[in-house]
């Protein structure tokens, strides 16, 4: 009986080199299927915050001319307009592109995306997705004329 039970344990003691080749490979299929599944998600979850970055500023850029609108605050030139406690900065009844216009409106914090200001084309904001490969960006230009409404666009090719 003791020639059986130490039989037993000698071969249930570990693994055999090829159990463990086989589930290495197992794990290597595994993650060669998954690895292009998780860069596909990657990509989408970029062109996804772009879209919620574009619809907050469209909604960002409404709230502000509705707030004008409600104050009775004049649509022609620059002025403030109170929003969550701020002033925002308004030119022609919506934010203007800057820090303290469409941003602060936004509530975007500048550094978790790459918030610039171009000198040229003017009144222009760009914000870009971080981490993304290409151009993963929003483009913002303010009311340009009396009565007019900004620009907003997303550039989603290089999410």
């Amino acid at each position: 009986m003791r020639s059986v039970e130490r039989e037993i344990r000698r071969r249930s003691g570990g693994f055999t080199l090829i159990e463990l080749v086989v589930t290495i490979s197992i794990i290597a299929i595994l993650a060669a299927v998954a690895l292009p599944r998780y860069i596909t998600l990657q990509t989408q979850a970029r062109t996804a915050k772009a879209q919620a970055i574009y619809g907050g500023v469209r909604s960002a850029a409404a709230l502000a001319h509705a707030q004008v609108l409600a104050s009775n605050i004049t649509t022609t030139g620059a002025s403030t307009v109170p929003m969550e406690a701020t002033n925002v900065d308004i030119v022609n009844g919506y934010p203007q592109a800057t820090a303290n216009g469409i941003i602060l409106a936004l509530q975007l914090d500048q550094t978790a995306d790459a918030v610039t200001f171009p000198a040229s084309p003017p009144n222009t904001i760009l914000i870009d997705v971080n981490g993304a490969p290409g151009a993963c960006r929003i483009t913002y230009v303010e009311a340009l004329v009396p009565s007019g409404s900004p620009a907003i666009s997303v550039d989603p090719t290089g999410c």
